[in-house]
């Protein structure tokens, strides 16, 4: 997911990491085995002056599969689940708007699955995680083109990408 969020102009940093969960200091050894309560997540920081709430949840929305119940995409588990956590009630009312409106949408033949939650305490992945699809490009693209992300967001969402 953070490839997508990097390219959005006002979108200043990204972090990706652990939310979610009750353990202190998970590793991702730990959290990719669901040894935790964890589900790997992301951090973005965003001007609001230059992208909106609204534009980054379009952005989250056009990058999973919101009717997996079970994990995302060939990633399964409940760590791998989908969830948009918020820090205050307008980022939560945006959310369950956009989730909403998703399921009127009459794309999914199945209800939204994304929990939209509290935010809890945020923990970093290891620094091996950071920007991995730039680190690792030829790792990140073989995972990336094998999970089947690609294929379906064109079949959903085609030109709307």
């Amino acid at each position: 997911m953070q490839p997508p969020f990097d390219h959005v102009p006002g979108v200043t940093a990204t972090l990706v990491g652990y939310a979610g969960g009750r353990e202190e200091n998970p590793t991702y050894k730990q959290v990719s085995a669901g040894e935790t309560s964890h589900r790997e997540s992301i951090e973005v920081t965003y001007d609001p002056t230059k992208v909106s709430y609204d534009k980054l949840l379009e952005v989250f929305w056009h990058n999973i599969n919101p009717i997996q119940t079970d994990g995302q995409f060939h990633d399964i588990g409940d760590q791998y689940t989908t969830a948009i956590f918020y820090t205050n009630e307008e980022q939560k009312t945006a959310a369950e708007a956009s989730k909403d409106a998703l399921a009127k949408s009459g794309k999914f033949p199945k209800p939204i699955a994304t929990a939209i939650l509290p935010a809890t305490k945020f923990w970093p992945a290891e620094e091996y995680h950071q920007k991995y699809y730039i680190k690792n490009p030829s790792a990140y693209g073989i995972y990336h083109l094998g999970s089947g992300r690609d294929s379906y967001k064109q079949r959903i969402w085609g030109s709307e990408r």
